[in-house]
């Protein structure tokens, strides 16, 4: 890597710059910070497919196996996979932690405070990922580390990055990214709201053929507004009066269509097809015949990248030959009737046994099933 990228990179990362605020960039979004990763999820998009994709991948099961094909056999969990952080919050919770900063910031960073024997990681507390700052030495390559305002060494700092590119040290960050789409959404939100609250247009309009003077106007809209406030009482005009309300359509106090356009961006960010799992318009011929495809749909195209980055993330914290495997299983939900045909097919070929479907019924095991069923005899054929 040449010297000047090394110049490049300090500057840029050393620091660790803010994001871009919208105003920066000549646009009227100036009242909308999103200087930190949670300002973001105001969005309601952002907010809903963020926490889909971290909880799906932090309620899946885990499980840790060994070997191959025949030899292939499940083991104990290690400590790293029943609480990670040692805090007593449990996997999920952990997980749930590591997705959300990988997706809204796409780095997550945790200081390493346990060890086995082997040097492997078995507790890791995360940082906010505001508080991280890294980036590699001039003199020799290697990562420097700050959280808090403090140096960490780097065999401390445990670290993984999404969204990546050569010669970062940092994965990029969606939301600095996208700070445009997600500030106009807010920002049309935002809008909507002080419209009604700051009165954005009189309410109406209350006029009169003869000619009125400041103060005959005054009078006449304080008697009007009296007669409306605070009484349920008919109101009476005298001659000439007239009062005609102002309505102004909801999609133009509102910014509709600008929000559920920029809801179905955000919302796109974190995948092709999101936009749709979550039920936001995106003129597309896009449809679900049923709840087993939807969960296909969004397994493909947006959580599975993030099942195999963490099932890759895991296994590198265990001892060789060890693996983690998360089983996608449990987003397969289909109606009854289609589950029990599948059962019956594993089980008329061998590939399961009862006990195992059972289970996945949450059934009680029987004596008879943890074998699979015998193979048909085979048809004799006479003269």
């Amino acid at each position: 890597m040449s010297l000047f990228f090394h110049r490049r990179e300090k500057r840029a990362l050393f620091a660790e710059p803010p994001i871009p605020h919208p105003a920066s960039t000549g646009s009227t979004f100036a009242s909308i910070s999103l200087s930190h990763s949670e300002a973001s999820l105001q969005k309601v998009a952002m907010w809903a497919a963020t926490d889909l994709i971290a909880s799906i991948v932090s309620t899946l099961p885990y499980d840790v196996y060994e070997g191959k094909g025949a030899s292939l056999r499940e083991v104990l969990k290690p400590k790293v996979l029943e609480d990670p952080s040692g805090e007593g919050y449990g996997l999920g919770d952990w997980v749930y932690q590591y997705m959300m900063s990988l997706l809204l910031r796409g780095n997550t960073n945790g200081r390493v405070a346990d060890r086995d024997r082997l040097g492997n990681a078995t507790q890791i507390v995360l940082y906010h990922p505001d508080e991280v700052q890294g980036w590699r030495d001039l003199k020799d390559g290697l990562p420097r580390w700050r959280a808090g305002g403090e140096d960490v060494p780097a065999d401390e700092m445990w670290h993984q990055r999404a969204y990546t590119i050569p010669g970062r040290l940092m994965g990029l960050s969606p939301v600095a990214n996208h700070v445009l789409t997600i500030g106009q959404g807010l920002a049309a939100a935002k809008f909507g709201q002080q419209f009604f609250q700051e009165g954005g247009a009189p309410s109406g309009l209350l006029t009169n053929e003869a000619p009125l003077d400041a103060k005959q106007a005054a009078t006449a809209k304080a008697r009007f507004l009296a007669a409306l406030r605070g009484s349920r009482e008919p109101l009476v005009l005298g001659q000439g009066w007239k009062y005609q309300a102002i309505s102004v359509a909801p999609e133009e106090s509102q910014f509709l269509e600008t929000q559920k356009y920029t809801a179905a961006e955000c919302a796109r960010i974190y995948g092709p097809g999101m936009p749709e799992i979550l039920g936001y318009e995106t003129g597309g011929s896009m449809t679900y015949a049923n709840v087993e495809q939807r969960s296909l749909d969004l397994l493909t195209y947006a959580l599975d990248r993030w099942l195999v980055r963490t099932e890759r993330m895991f296994t590198a914290m265990l001892p060789a030959g060890q693996y983690v495997k998360i089983n996608r299983k449990a987003l397969a939900r289909t109606d009854l009737l289609t589950r029990f045909r599948a059962h019956a097919l594993a089980l008329q070929n061998r590939w399961t046994t009862p006990n195992e479907v059972r289970d996945l019924e949450d059934q009680p095991p029987v004596q008879w099933g943890d074998e699979p069923a015998k193979a048909p005899a085979p048809k004799v054929q006479t003269d």
